[in-house]
């Protein structure tokens, strides 16, 4: 599909270019996103922020999203309900699990943002950039996180996703592009 994030970026910010969009702000969801999005952001002359999220992995097969939670300090906690179903764990039980990854995402903030403010988004076009979407739920909790920073309009963009997913998401955002899409 692409040679690497850096073509996948240029093409996904060639698509962006096309539109009309204002004041933007890209965000990328490290580490993956972050290359993709530096193109797009260097493409329209945007600032670039970061969205950090953590995945919430289910036991036993930490790789499966279970959920993610997102925000500085963790609060937007968002739930795939297909693995939570399958999972049999309780709803305490799972907030558990979201608790124990608070403190890394705490570190993470520290750490890629050095104490430095987000940019604000308020009355903006946010660009979220991702390198792909499997379960889409770190970019459901991105998303959540980012509709309490008030932009005006939310855009999610990403050269891959799995079909069900881009249908499941496009409702969660104003505008929803997706270079590739292939079936399973």
């Amino acid at each position: 599909m692409f040679t690497d994030r850096i073509q996948a970026g240029q093409l996904l910010a060639d698509r962006l270019a096309q539109l009309n969009l204002g004041d933007v702000v890209v965000l990328a969801l490290p580490r993956g996103g972050v290359p993709v999005a530096a193109q797009v952001a260097k493409r329209l002359g945007a600032p670039l922020d970061l969205m950090l999220v953590r995945k919430v992995g289910l036991p036993g097969h930490e790789e499966l999203a279970l959920g993610a939670i997102a925000g500085p300090d963790g609060a937007d906690w968002v739930v795939n309900p297909d693995v939570a179903d399958a999972s049999g764990l309780s709803d305490h039980e799972m907030a558990m699990l979201a608790e124990r990854q608070k403190p890394e995402l705490r570190r993470r903030c520290a750490r890629y943002l050095g104490g430095r403010p987000p940019i604000p988004l308020a009355g903006k076009t946010a660009i979220l950039v991702d390198d792909g979407i499997a379960t889409g739920a770190t970019v459901r909790a991105a998303l959540t996180a980012l509709r309490r920073a008030a932009p005006k309009r939310i855009i999610l963009a990403v050269p891959v996703a799995a079909p069900d997913v881009i249908a499941a998401l496009r409702s969660e955002v104003d505008q929803l592009i997706c270079l590739e899409a292939p079936r399973g």
